[in-house]
């Protein structure tokens, strides 16, 4: 292989792999900023959040990708900004009967 084409899959590998990493950050800052309403725990979950988008342009840079595979990317995107406010709500539906019992 050219080095050029190692230097791009070795970037391409570990914009992968910080992906994968910020979005389980995104995930468990914006859960327990949530349980703890904390703002500071807020603000490092929307760090996480962009440190994924850079993440992403790096990959999409490293790989070159392009038509079909930027959509996938950008659902990519809006899978892992909208799963953990999904799975919150759906948390929180879950269990505000047990909530209300447990004060009661």
């Amino acid at each position: 292989m050219e080095p050029i084409a190692l230097q791009a899959l070795f970037f391409g590998t570990l914009s992968g792999a910080a992906i994968v990493l910020f979005g389980a950050f995104y995930a468990l800052f914006f859960a327990l900023g949530r349980v703890h309403d904390s703002a500071w725990l807020n603000a490092a979950s929307i760090a996480s959040f962009v440190l994924l988008v850079v993440a992403v342009y790096v990959l999409i840079q490293s790989l070159a990708l392009s038509g079909f595979w930027l959509v996938v990317v950008a659902v990519m995107l809006l899978g892992y900004y909208s799963a953990p406010r999904a799975i919150w709500r759906l948390c929180v539906g879950t269990h505000a009967d047990l909530q209300t019992e447990a004060r009661s």
